[in-house]
Order: C-alpha cells, then structure tokens, then sequence
C-alpha cells in the first residue's frame, strides 16, 4: 500500500518521520479553507481535513493523509494570518490567555475516510510589544494557524499546553498512528 500525504507543509513531513514513516508521494490538497459563516472551530477543522482528503487524487490502493490545524481563541476561529497586521492582532489576542489548537486528520482508501481530531489547550504568556515586533519580524508567523508555530521561537511564548504537543505543531502522532493501522497501514516497527 502507497501512503500519500495530503500536504505540503514540511512540519507534517517531519513528524511522520518521527514515526519511522516516508510517504510514497506529496501531493497537496488544493480547496477554499474559508470559514463558514458561524461555523465553530472543531468541525471547521475536521471539514477541512474530510474536503482535502477527498481532493486529493489517488489510485485505489493509495492511502491519502491530510491535516488541518486551526487555532480556537473561544469561538474564534484564528487561521493563517494574511499579513503581519493580522498576525499581530492575532498574537496580542492570545497573549496571557488561553487557546486551543485544533488539528483534524483524516485518511481516505478509497471511498472509506478515517479521521480524529485532537483538542491541545496552550496556555501563552503575557508578551510585551518587543516580543511580538521580533516575532513579527522572524517571518516565522507565515502560513501558520494563530500566526505562530510553537516549534520554532514561539516556544519560548508558551509555558504550558495540555495535551498533543505533535497536534500543536500540525500532526497528532499517537492519533495518526491509530488512524494508519485501522486502515491497514503497517508502522515502521510492524513491517517484515
């Protein structure tokens, strides 16, 4: 069986690899991420991860892998920041509170879909206007849900999170690991 990975986000690449897994091939998922209109952050997030798998095209025997992570500040919905202004906004919203970081998986064999989504509180610390400015000014914030990614120098904003610390980054590995042996992948350690 080929595993296919939805995604082109190298962070995802990166933790299948912790699992001692390669994809066969990448092939992103290319549809509208907008939110719709009063849509809540789970099932926003889990939609996405349903509508990319199914986007992906693949043979039959291909297993595909995608991943939506979505930043929940109440029941705001933070996606990807379009420019620094909107990042920053984001950053002082989180600051000293906290979010949840919301992050859907969902594999496709076929017709059959498989998916699980994972809910990690992050707990983000007062940050003063010099932080967020070097934050801003890292780049780092770009193409990232909430405008930060916590495995990068955001870490240093975050003293606590309960929950998948692999989630808050873009893969829930223990979850995704169940998902691919449902389907009937076998994990590094099973293969002969």
């Amino acid at each position: 069986m080929r595993l296919i990975l939805g995604s082109q986000s190298p962070r995802r690449k990166d933790l299948l690899a912790q699992i001692g897994i390669a994809p066969d091939d990448v092939r992103p998922a290319d549809i509208d991420e907008t939110p719709h209109r009063g849509e809540l952050p789970r099932p926003y997030c889990l939609r996405m991860a349903r509508e990319k798998v199914r986007a992906v095209s693949a043979a039959p025997d291909e297993l595909v892998l995608c991943a939506d992570t979505t930043v929940a500040l109440g029941r705001r919905i933070l996606g990807k920041p379009a420019d620094a202004g909107e990042a920053a906004a984001f950053l002082y919203a989180m600051s000293g509170r906290r979010h949840r970081v919301v992050t859907a998986v969902a594999l496709r064999l076929g017709d059959r879909i498989w998916d699980r989504e994972v809910v990690t509180q992050v707990r983000m610390k007062q940050l003063s206007d010099a932080e967020i400015n070097a934050y801003l000014a890292s780049g780092e914030w770009q193409g990232k849900a909430g405008g930060y990614g916590i495995q990068g120098r955001a870490g240093a904003f975050v003293p606590w999170i309960g929950g998948s610390f692999s989630a808050v980054v873009g893969l829930p590995l223990a979850e995704t690991a169940t998902l691919l042996r449902a389907a009937g992948y076998p994990l590094d350690a099973e293969r002969t």
